[in-house]
């Protein structure tokens, strides 16, 4: 799987994907995250990729031609399956959308900054909009590092167990269910004794009521 991440900043996307899961994705061969600079693919001497907006108003927009030459380039050498572009009025990144995009192919992601970027980028380009939460943040940057994430980690292949994803909150209807290790005791707080049991189906019980009881304190409308 392959995504190509465009941004003015590339420098904030290093360390995301230099380590952990997404490194050794990478390093195994099963996902390639490709960071490009909007910067190369200005037509202004300055390198500059903003502009103020039509209309007047504060902050300023970023150009549709480093945008567009970027795409186009990246189209003439592969299919891509979306183009994404992360914003705040996008729909909100879940489990179910992480779960479809695992099984893509070739992503594109467009990190936007400043007050945005010109719409006919998103009307001509972009196939899907995301966003990370009903917050603003300073860029796109991290938006895109976290979808990246949340997608490589269902390739298969990608974690060392493969049935651990499939168990994650959100998964299913519930959050998941409380976990322990080593040791059993510590300072008097105690792992629960059916997990220490050994028996399978009255732990997996445990779990499921645990998880419906989680889900229903913190998140109902899951529920619904």
């Amino acid at each position: 799987m392959r995504f190509d991440i465009i941004t003015v900043i590339p420098g904030l996307l290093e360390s995301p994907f230099a380590h952990s899961i997404l490194q050794r994705a990478q390093k195994k061969g099963i996902a390639e995250i490709v960071v490009h600079n909007l910067r190369d693919y200005s037509t202004h001497k300055q390198k500059s990729v903003d502009d103020y907006q039509y209309g007047g108003g504060s902050g300023m927009v970023m150009m549709i031609e480093p945008f567009a030459n970027c795409i186009e380039k990246l189209q003439a050498e592969r299919e891509y399956d979306e183009i994404i572009f992360m914003s705040p009025d996008g729909v909100t990144l879940n489990q179910s959308i992480a779960n479809e995009l695992s099984i893509k192919k070739n992503i594109i992601i467009l990190c936007g900054h400043y007050k945005g970027i010109d719409q006919r980028i998103r009307d001509i380009y972009v196939t899907r909009e995301l966003s990370v939460g009903d917050y603003v943040l300073s860029g796109g940057e991290l938006p895109a590092a976290i979808v990246v994430d949340a997608v490589v980690r269902l390739i298969p292949g990608v974690l060392n167990d493969e049935t651990s994803a499939l168990s994650d909150s959100f998964q299913g209807e519930l959050l998941d269910a409380p976990v322990y290790t080593r040791p059993a005791d510590w300072r008097g707080h105690k792992v629960p004794d059916i997990l220490l049991s050994g028996h399978e189906a009255k732990v997996n019980e445990w779990r499921h009521e645990q998880a419906l009881e989680r889900t229903q304190k913190r998140r109902p409308d899951l529920l619904k």
